[in-house]
């Protein structure tokens, strides 16, 4: 059996979490299991290490600046090894380009195109444990490059797709996936299962616990996907795929992203290929446009407004500002006070009335929505970031309660 285990950066965080990450892994190996273990960057190293970027350039260069935060997965993946030697067991450790983890180019946000696990195999066969620096990867051109904030869960689950792995173990600082943030609500409950379609909307709309890309991969390659903390020895939550029993329950979780922004393109004219041109510039500077909605108005032209990610609002809307003013366009409209909450669950498929439940409870509460967006198992809306709490905790009572 060949289990892939992937550590955080709170289950790192110093020298003692990282043996105690050590003896949890040679208890595996002494069971009879091939691993191999991804880990990430000490808690607040990539932060520091940006700040530093950030110190010595204005606007660092992209290339330079994953060179620089991959470093910090480096020093982890050496020193488990280290941790795991001293303690008797075999080990290795690989950096993304060792790996070959072969990513696009578009640093600080890339994506896996092919992964050459040969290395690892040879290592697992000569009885060692393989221990990868997860988030980084290779470009063709032999630059290092970043997966993203959250790109050690994607590391771990490409991996164990592409070796075919029994399991792969996301350990955390958490039991496993909640039905809601338990910070804002206490009552939240730990779920023992969870579909790969829940877990992939949730992880779209804000929940922390899983990168969405990591996601992507185990539910492409059917990899069964374990959450469990690093600091106890409990079963936390199994990523499946779905079954029967789990249409049952109409809404299996709450989620909000308070990392939204909202742009409005003014009057369009209403021609063909417009919405295309407002698009093409965001689309080709990388930044991910979420919920779209628009609006005719009585004289012909329309209104656009579309979601982006807060941290690309300015670049964002210099992008669009520029796309109004060559297809006549009133104007951008910009608001960075919002936030996203959803209630997710593929028994959505299945129940009536969910979504006017959902706008019922808002109402009650006094609650704004301004956008909504739904899929088959999910319902977004978009409302003031500063009601985002009381959303959360009245849509919770509503549809999951405060049973233990």
């Amino acid at each position: 059996m060949v289990v892939v285990q992937k550590y955080g950066g709170t289950s790192v965080a110093d020298v003692e979490r990282i043996r105690n990450v050590a003896g949890r892994i040679a208890r595996t190996r002494a069971a009879g299991h091939g691993v191999v273990v991804v880990v990430s960057a000490m808690a607040g190293e990539t932060n520091r290490l940006l700040a530093l970027a950030k110190g010595i350039a204005r606007a660092p260069d992209e290339r330079e600046s994953d060179a620089l935060v991959a470093t910090g997965e480096q020093v982890t993946a050496a020193l488990t090894a280290l941790a795991l030697q001293d303690a008797g067991v075999r080990a290795r450790s690989f950096l993304g380009h060792q790996v070959r983890i072969e990513t696009d180019s578009a640093h600080g946000r890339a994506r896996i195109v092919r992964i050459d696990v040969e290395r690892l195999r040879e290592a697992l066969a000569d009885g060692a444990v393989a221990v990868v620096a997860g988030f980084q990867g290779v470009d063709g051109q032999g630059s290092i490059t970043t997966l993203g904030r959250g790109g050690s869960d994607t590391s771990a689950v490409a991996l164990a797709a592409a070796l075919g792995a029994d399991v792969c173990e996301i350990y955390t600082d958490v039991d496993g996936v909640h039905t809601t943030d338990p910070r804002i609500v206490p009552c939240a409950r730990k779920l023992e299962r969870i579909a790969y379609d829940e877990m992939l909307e949730l992880a779209s709309l804000g929940a922390k616990v899983l990168q969405i890309r990591s996601v992507e991969f185990a539910k492409r390659y059917r990899v069964p996907v374990h959450v469990r903390s690093s600091f106890n020895e409990e079963e936390g939550t199994w990523v499946v795929e779905e079954d029967a029993t789990m249409e049952e329950v109409s809404v299996a979780g709450v989620a909000y992203d308070r990392d939204e922004a909202k742009l409005t393109v003014l009057r369009v004219p209403d021609r063909p290929g417009l919405a295309a041109r407002v698009f093409g510039p965001i689309a080709r500077a990388n930044i991910v446009v979420d919920m779209i909605i628009q609006n005719a108005s009585a004289d012909g032209t329309t209104d656009l407004t579309f979601t982006v990610p807060r941290g690309d609002f300015d670049q964002a809307r210099a992008l669009v500002e520029a796309t109004a003013k060559d297809i006549g366009a009133q104007g951008v409209a910009g608001q960075t006070d919002v936030a996203k909450v959803s209630i997710v669950g593929i028994g959505m498929r299945t129940h009536a009335g969910i979504a006017s439940r959902m706008f019922e409870v808002l109402s009650d509460e006094g609650i704004n929505i301004q956008m909504i967006s739904t899929s088959e198992i999910k319902i977004s809306v978009v409302i003031d970031v500063k009601y985002t709490e009381l959303a959360v905790r009245a849509l919770h009572d509503a549809f999951i309660g405060k049973r233990p």
